[in-house]
């Protein structure tokens, strides 16, 4: 079928557009991964945009060499691993079981998971409760607060809704009870949604700072967020100023905001195109009745 003119004029009026909005995205990125490598004469005047200038790996050398970087890189891997984990196994288990409509109460269950995305205890009375807890400088405060997000839940929970009812009819025939069904048929049918949801709760945790902020105390428990954020606001140092000269502290100063970034994201860019391609097919089949 021959395409008019309008249809050829629309198609590179829209490829132009992506290209644009494309460029706006990778811009910020592209210009961080080029300061982190550039000199500090450069990047105080202004001059790094997409390349970098007068190259330099010193602020490199300084971090990776840090203990302390690497103690909260391997606490924050922990906590996104272990609270992923314990975030999947409540979610799941929450939204089918509210996915059956036979359920007695359901709708208050419902009802009741949905009032907390608006309510909360508030800050203090959080506070208090982890701490009473025994929560307070262990994992446990970073990865139970926020093991179940009800929006998750919700997607999950319509998700296990729009499955076919005869595929666990058949299974109950067959002999399998509650969990057989949920192990055997339900979750193997449900990659997509699954690794959307892992997805999210993975970068949740990756990026979650302020929970670490409030309830850990320890600077070996900190996530890498933390290293990040003090590196920002300039209240601590991640390496030790005493055997570096005053021209390498001017260097790292100017450019170690970027290399923190850098060195924090890299894991997520990492993982993020492996489950990608399941994230449009999970969220729609999880969000569409």
């Amino acid at each position: 079928m021959k395409e008019s003119k309008q249809y050829k004029i629309f198609k590179v009026f829209n490829v132009c557009i992506l290209l644009i909005i494309i460029f706006c995205t990778l811009y910020p990125f592209i210009n961080v991964v080029a300061q982190s490598f550039s000199s500090e004469s450069y990047i105080n005047s202004g001059q790094v945009n997409l390349f970098p200038k007068g190259f330099n790996v010193e602020t490199y050398q300084k971090v990776l060499s840090d203990t302390m970087f690497w103690i909260n890189y391997k606490n924050t891997v922990v906590y996104t691993v272990v609270g992923t984990i314990i975030s999947m196994f409540l979610t799941t288990i929450f939204a089918y079981t509210l996915s059956k409509r036979r359920l007695v109460g359901r709708r208050f269950l419902t009802v009741f998971a949905v009032f907390t995305m608006f309510f909360n205890g508030g800050l203090i009375p959080n506070y208090v409760l982890i701490n009473a807890l025994g929560f307070a400088n262990s994992m446990w405060a970073i990865v139970i607060p926020g093991a179940i997000s009800i929006y998750n839940m919700l997607i999950m929970k319509s998700f296990f809704e729009n499955m076919p009812e005869e595929l666990e009819e058949a299974a109950s025939i067959d002999g399998l009870n509650t969990y057989g069904i949920l192990l055997k048929i339900v979750l193997p049918l449900s990659k997509a949604v699954i690794a959307t949801m892992v997805l999210f709760y993975a970068v949740a945790y990756w990026n979650s700072w302020f929970s670490a902020f409030i309830y850990l105390d320890k600077k070996e428990l900190f996530p890498v967020t933390i290293y990040l954020r003090n590196m920002i606001a300039g209240t601590t140092s991640g390496m030790s100023a005493g055997a570096t000269s005053a021209d390498n502290l001017t260097q790292i100063s100017a450019n170690i905001k970027s290399v923190t970034m850098v060195l924090t994201i890299l894991p997520i860019l990492t993982v993020y195109p492996f489950v990608q391609k399941y994230f449009v097919s999970g969220v729609m089949l999880g969000s569409v009745k």
